[in-house]
């Protein structure tokens, strides 16, 4: 009996991908034997098979997790992230209401979990909205804001620290095709990527989500949402810290006539999130970031993920000379290499 309703250009109803979808929903208790749905593929990841889900009355998501990313180079990583995920979901909801999907199930069998749908037009990406040019310092701060309280809810929380003692899930997905295999594509640079690697594995101190990038936050009427925490890990909040800001940096490659707003919203980002930093002091914590920041800038250029604006061979050699310098002695503060970013 035909079980699916078939959508054009989303997958054969009758293919494993969406048999195993159907399986993870029936398991889930999401749908019936006798539910009709249609299965639209979602873009813009490369960890996991992401869909909208219409099924009667109902639209919501369905995640799985991929055991090899849809990248060029070889990049293989553990499926349990997508526990790490509905955990970190589940503890950030209590945390901060509202300003996360809400888990409507969950198919550890299958690796896969659904969670509410948030319609684009009412919850456009950041990304989307800073390629726009609709670069709001409100937006950064809130951004900034959201992430402080979340680190500072879960400071030296042992609970928090056993459930999300991931080291081998957060190496495989970030340290190693990151730092690691920047490192190898730029030798000379390669026993500071390793420092930085053992620097970042040292400190567990708060719940790092991992993938903090504007692509991974949504804008909506009440504030920002956060999606995507595949990489959630108790460790190194430096490591958050620095993987969102190199986005705004890197905005000001894809579109260099909103290069001084960028840096403003950058400014405004960590002024909203250093007034929650109370588990070390600032200028500690704001130096672990300016570490981490240009070998992260040098990362989205010649890592296993580079981002996808940054084409043109003359903005690539550019972050290159910017970040090889600073990879190679670094610079003290996030305030220093705004600046600097601002005068090259």
């Amino acid at each position: 009996r035909r079980i699916f309703a078939a959508m054009p250009a989303t997958p054969d109803p009758y293919s494993p991908d969406a048999r195993r979808l159907y399986a993870s929903l029936r398991r889930m208790a999401i749908v019936s034997a006798d539910t009709q749905f249609r299965l639209t593929p979602l873009t813009g990841g490369v960890s996991s098979d992401i869909y909208r889900v219409d099924a009667g009355a109902q639209t919501f998501c369905v995640k799985r997790a991929l055991p090899k990313l849809k990248v060029a180079g070889d990049w293989q990583a553990p499926v349990a992230r997508n526990r790490s995920e509905v955990a970190w979901l589940r503890r950030v909801a209590a945390i901060c209401p509202g300003h996360v999907p809400a888990i409507l199930g969950d198919d550890p069998a299958g690796g896969a979990f659904a969670m509410t749908w948030l319609a684009p037009d009412a919850f456009p990406t950041w990304k989307t909205l800073l390629r726009d040019g609709r670069i709001d310092r409100t937006d950064a701060a809130a951004v900034g804001n959201l992430l402080g309280r979340i680190h500072a809810a879960t400071a030296d929380q042992p609970a928090v620290a056993r459930a999300f003692a991931h080291d081998d899930i957060f190496f495989a997905i970030r340290l190693e095709p990151y730092l690691i295999a920047t490192g190898r594509t730029h030798p000379d640079l390669a026993p500071r990527f390793d420092a930085l690697v053992a620097a970042t594995q040292g400190q567990r101190r708060v719940l790092v989500h991992g993938d903090y990038s504007p692509k991974n936050i949504l804008i909506g009427a009440g504030g920002p949402v956060i999606l995507d925490a595949e990489c959630a890990w108790f460790g190194d909040p430096a490591f958050d810290v620095a993987f969102v800001l190199n986005h705004l940096l890197l905005k000001g490659v894809w579109q260099p006539q909103w290069r001084s707003r960028y840096a403003e919203s950058l400014r405004a980002w960590v002024d909203a999130y250093k007034n929650h930093v109370h588990w070390e002091p600032w200028p500690i914590r704001d130096a672990r970031s300016a570490a981490g920041l240009p070998a992260l800038l040098l990362a989205r250029i010649d890592g296993k993920s580079p981002v996808e604006y940054v084409t043109d061979a003359g903005d690539k050699a550019r972050v290159r000379d910017f970040a090889c310098p600073r990879i190679a002695q670094a610079p003290g503060s996030i305030a220093a290499i705004a600046e600097a970013w601002l005068r090259g």
